[in-house]
């Protein structure tokens, strides 16, 4: 019943879903690819807030509270979505309230989420930030090698900076000096950790 109230929607690589401060038209369904939600800062910094994949929907709120976008969505890969208007969205809301309750736990847990950055970003440093990242890398997406643990960075140093609440150059310092400290091996976006326990006692000693 609500696919039949829905759109399709094709987006490139790079291509702006919505920008921050537009109206929302209505809820977008990802059904291939990645969307990332970020917010610019007056002097051009971006902060990540999520990366989105297929089966989740993105701004959610807009879309009750008929005020305009909070953040950006931009296309990672190239993304399909399914696009309710707001006013079918709305309806089909009042005639199926279960499903209002489920849109209620997906907003409770992207509150969680955003309550957990405000966290890092207020309590933790960059080094802090960037060692965790690592170790969840290390832990998720790592292969262990007579070298140690190898994986590959998901994004560009400028783009882990973004969601990290930083920029490029305290990023590739501090890879570098984890390097120097025979924490690490570095090149490019190739990790290889060759001291977990060790870069793990870094991420303690500062708690």
């Amino acid at each position: 019943m609500l696919a039949a109230r829905t759109v399709r929607k094709l987006f490139s690589a790079g291509e702006l879903l919505f920008s921050e401060g537009e109206p929302c038209n209505g809820l977008h369904i990802i059904a291939q690819g990645k969307v990332r939600i970020f917010k610019t800062s007056v002097n051009g910094r971006e902060q990540v807030l999520a990366v989105n994949v297929p089966g989740e929907s993105i701004a959610e709120i807009p879309v009750f509270d008929g005020g305009p976008y909070p953040a950006s969505a931009v296309a990672i890969e190239d993304v399909e979505i399914a696009f309710i208007s707001r006013s079918d969205f709305q309806a089909f809301c009042l005639e199926h309230p279960e499903v209002a309750l489920k849109v209620l736990v997906v907003v409770g847990a992207r509150l969680r989420h955003l309550v957990g950055i405000i966290e890092e970003l207020s309590f933790t440093t960059i080094r802090q930030r960037l060692i965790s990242t690592l170790l969840k890398l290390a832990q998720s997406e790592g292969r262990k090698t007579k070298r140690g643990i190898e994986f590959q960075l998901p994004a560009t140093h400028q783009e882990l900076a973004n969601q990290l609440g930083t920029v490029r150059e305290l990023i590739s310092r501090n890879l570098m000096r984890l390097q120097a400290e025979g924490l690490l091996d570095v090149d490019a976006r190739q990790i290889v950790v060759k001291d977990v326990k060790g870069l793990s006692g870094l991420l303690d000693a500062t708690q």
